[in-house]
Parts: C-alpha cells; sequence; structure tokens
C-alpha cells in the first residue's frame, strides 16, 4: 500500500493506531480490531488504484525546469534606426547667402540615427549551438546576442528565416551545450498540463504553466501551421521559447498571443515542433524553405455546404478558386470540387490539405480523389511553387430588384469583369432574407450557384428559380479579392 499512494499509507496508519488504542482501553473481542482493519485496507487500496495509471495529484515543474531551464536561451537584438521624418529643408542659393546659414543654425534638425532593440527567447537543439527562436526575433535586426543561463554570452548567425511558420535557425560558436529533447505534439492531449519557459518583458529564464487549450489551430492568413492553443501565459520577450510537457519533451515554439492590450489574456499559440524541426532541416540545408503548391484556395466544408453539393459528411476541402495556369488548373481541378483524397490519405478537415500540399517537393505528382456533381473522379495534378495573388475590389452597380433569396443583384460591365479578372458574375446590390443571414453582403460577386458557373442574372435567376423549398445553396462569392462559398438556406 506505501508503494501504491504514500498518502493513503499514513491515513491506515492513522487508523490502525486509533483502532489499536481503541482495543487497549475497551478490549477486543473475537479480533474485530483486525477485521475491521483489513476492510479498511481493502477499500483504501481499491480507492488508490482506481486513479488512472501515469496521472499525478500535481505536476512536477520544479524537476523539469531543473532538468531543461540550462536549454532555454535569452536572444537580444538591436537595430539601426534612422529618424527621416523631418528632414533639414535648406533653400537653394548661393553659399554665401546669409539666409543658407540661418537655417543651418536655426532649422529643423536633419535625421538621427539610434538603436532599437529587441528581446526574445530561443531553445538549443544541438550541442553545436544550433538555436531555434521566432523568425520576428531576428528578422531586420544586427546580429543577435545569445545569452545562456551560466550567464555566457555569444554573437549568434542568422542560418535561415521562414516567414511563414514564424521560425528562425540561429548558431552560436560552442560546444558541449546542453540541448533539448523533441516531443511529438500528435500525442499532445487537449487538457493536458504545458509549461512555457522563456523572457517576458526582459525577465530571464521565467516559468508559466496552463493546459492545452485546443489543437490543429488555424489563424487567420495562417495556411501551414496548426498551432497549439494554450492558456500559459506568454508576454512580449516569450516569443521563440519553448512550450514542455511534462515529460520534458518540447512540443511547440511559442510564437503570438491574442491580446486586446499586448499583454497575456488567457490565448497564446505555439507552432508545433514537427513543423518547426522541418523548417529547421531545410533552413540548414537550403537556407530558404521550398513548399509545394496547387494553386488554389479551399475552405471549410460545413454541414450545409456538404448537403448543396450531395455529400453525407464534412470531411474534406471545399476548392473556392482556382488560378489561372496553375498546376491545379492543369490538372483539371475546377471551382466547386470537393478534395476527399491526397495520395490515398483522406482530407479529414480542410485544414490539412495546404500542409500536405506544402509538403511535397514541386515537380512531384500526386493523385487526388475528388467529389464532383454527385460523383468520385481522380484527377493527377504536378506540384509547382509560385504563390497566388489576390484579385481586386468591385466597383458599385446599378439596383435591381430582390429575388426569393433575398438578394438584389445587376449586371456587371465589361469594364467591370475586366478589373475583377472573371469572365462573369453578378454583383449584390442589397441583401435581406436567408441571405442576409447566411452572411451574404452587399458588395459580393457572385460568381457560382453550387457548382455551376454565372455568367449574366438570366443564368443567376434560372439556378436559383430551381432549388426546391427548405434545400440548401452554396453561393460562391467574390469579396475583397478572396472567393468563399457562402451556405443559403431557403425557407420551406
Amino acid at each position: 500500500l506505501i508503494l501504491v499512494n504514500p498518502g493513503v499509507a499514513q491515513l491506515s496508519s492513522n487508523a490502525f493506531q486509533a483502532l489499536r488504542d481503541g482495543a487497549t482501553r475497551f478490549g477486543d473481542s473475537a479480533g474485530m480490531t483486525q477485521r475491521f482493519f483489513i476492510l479498511l485496507l481493502v477499500l483504501l487500496s481499491a480507492s488508490a488504484s482506481a486513479a488512472p495509471a501515469g496521472t499525478s495529484v500535481a505536476p512536477d515543474f520544479v524537476t523539469l525546469v531543473k532538468q531543461e531551464g540550462a536549454t532555454v536561451v535569452n536572444i537580444s537584438t538591436t537595430r539601426t534606426v534612422r529618424d527621416s521624418d523631418i528632414e533639414s529643408e535648406i533653400p537653394e542659393g548661393a553659399p554665401d547667402d546669409e539666409f543658407n546659414e540661418y537655417f543651418r543654425r536655426f532649422g529643423p534638425p536633419g535625421p538621427r540615427e539610434y538603436q532599437a532593440h529587441s528581446l526574445g527567447s530561443g531553445f538549443i537543439i544541438s550541442e553545436d549551438g544550433y538555436i531555434l527562436t521566432n523568425a520576428h526575433v531576428v528578422t531586420e535586426m544586427d546580429q543577435p546576442t545569445v545569452k545562456l543561463l551560466d550567464k555566457r554570452e555569444f554573437k549568434a548567425k542568422v542560418v535561415g528565416v521562414d516567414q511563414r511558420t514564424d521560425v528562425a535557425l540561429i548558431k552560436i560558436d560552442a560546444k558541449g551545450l546542453p540541448k533539448v529533447t523533441i516531443g511529438d505534439p500528435a500525442k499532445l492531449e487537449v487538457g493536458e498540463w504545458v509549461a512555457a519557459i522563456g523572457s517576458p518583458f526582459g525577465f530571464e529564464n521565467s516559468v508559466t504553466a496552463g493546459i492545452v487549450s485546443a489543437k490543429g489551430r488555424l489563424l487567420p492568413d495562417e495556411s501551414y501551421v496548426p498551432f497549439i492553443q494554450t492558456d500559459v501565459a506568454v508576454n512580449p520577450g516569450n516569443s521563440g521559447g519553448p512550450l514542455f510537457n511534462l515529460r520534458g519533451e518540447v512540443v511547440g515554439i511559442n510564437s503570438m498571443i491574442y491580446s486586446g492590450s499586448g499583454g497575456y489574456m488567457g490565448l497564446s499559440f505555439a507552432t508545433p515542433i514537427d513543423v518547426a524541426v522541418k523548417v529547421a532541416g531545410e533552413l540548414r540545408a537550403h537556407g530558404r524553405v521550398i513548399r509545394g503548391r496547387l494553386g488554389i484556395r479551399i475552405q471549410e466544408l460545413t454541414a450545409d455546404l456538404a448537403a448543396s453539393f450531395g455529400l453525407k459528411g464534412t470531411a474534406g476541402a471545399l476548392v473556392a478558386m482556382v488560378e489561372k495556369g496553375s498546376p491545379a488548373e492543369k490538372a483539371g481541378i475546377l471551382i466547386g470540387d470537393v478534395i476527399l483524397k491526397v495520395d490515398g490519405k483522406p482530407i479529414e478537415s480542410s485544414s490539412t490539405l495546404p500542409q500536405i500540399i506544402a509538403a511535397t517537393a514541386p515537380g512531384n505528382t500526386i493523385k487526388l480523389e475528388i467529389w464532383r456533381r454527385g460523383a468520385v473522379k481522380e484527377l493527377t495534378a504536378t506540384i509547382g511553387e509560385v504563390p497566388l495573388e489576390a484579385s481586386r475590389a468591385a466597383p458599385e452597380p446599378e439596383e435591381k430588384r430582390a429575388n426569393r433569396l433575398g438578394l438584389v443583384v445587376s449586371e456587371l460591365t465589361r469594364a467591370q469583369r475586366e478589373a475583377l479578372e472573371i469572365a462573369g458574375g453578378v454583383l449584390v446590390r442589397a441583401v435581406s432574407g436567408p441571405a442576409l443571414k447566411a452572411g451574404v453582403q452587399q458588395g459580393d460577386v457572385i460568381v457560382a450557384v453550387n457548382d455551376t458557373k454565372v455568367e449574366r442574372i438570366a443564368d443567376f435567376n434560372r439556378l436559383v428559380g430551381k432549388l426546391p423549398p427548405g434545400s440548401s445553396v452554396a453561393l460562391l462569392i467574390l469579396r475583397r479579392g478572396v472567393l468563399l462559398y457562402v451556405p443559403v438556406r431557403l425557407p420551406n
């Protein structure tokens, strides 16, 4: 029992002492003390063994910090800033003009130079001095200085940075350094204890702790990083520091917070360490990260959208845009296709597709299983590397009469279509009813209904007129240069 739970053993010992004292004072007939103590042991043993294996009463952060604290470093950077907001304006004239001397003595000062300082954190991943941190800690800065726990300082070389994942690899000239143990973020559980070590506001080697709030969190304009969300207190200066699990393994790099004040407000995000390690390997080998691309824009497949396309589940990635001349267009991918599998691997969520494509080397071919017009098709695509570009916004249209979706739409002129770089579509002038409830906005350009393109108002009205009452329809709209599907449910 002592081996199972020392606290229970102490309780049992106290209970036995009380029973023995009672037996001595009042006598022990028929071995009642022994029987009661055996029953107590059985109950306490069952209670002790009911706790799940591997759990503890309290997380042991003390041991974690003692073992891993020396692997965390403080990074300070400086940048020479030239203040050119106020320029000296000396009028042109002869060199001996008396006004020139006046402006030199009493005119506004010329440009000034000063040093801007930045603080961050990092952690050692190899004994010979390679360190991981955030790209924004070292970007556009002079040579960073790395300070170890033992107070030694080194000038660091920036090996490479990757802005898309906010990961940077730097190197110091040192040997025999303590290094972190790399963990597996896939094994991380929501609700699991984690800890951050870093230099918030310059307070070196500060430790904060919390739990994993969510996994695979995609943030706006972030397609390549499935962030680990935690409630660990992270503040300016923590950037680039490690996120540890209780086994002392690094599972992420603390990268950003959501805040209305500039400080911690309960939401912090870490880049999974497997993503960062892969990026670091490419930075070390090539100095940059080479990513594959298809040339599409996708969105999450909601239940209403899935129903509009005749799908029973929400697994897959809905294609909302195909770039002209892209690998996707050459492969035959169309707007409204739902990508279900890549090389036989199911796409459970749209967030997984960009990571799979990005991890595929340019020039390689992949097999895509897609859902189109109620049937499964297979396509083959050759991965490219050119980035996407956004379209431009739409001009104001003339007003028309509302339809059964609650939309007032108008034709696009030839000039408008050319400005938007689209072949056709109708522009939303006003919104009410089901469309307003679904989130359609004034100024949206509707370019397709479900997977059928819309060229003119007549096309749009014909497609909408065929919709049965109570059904859902997916409107593909262009909004501020971005294509996305909006599901609208018609009233019964």
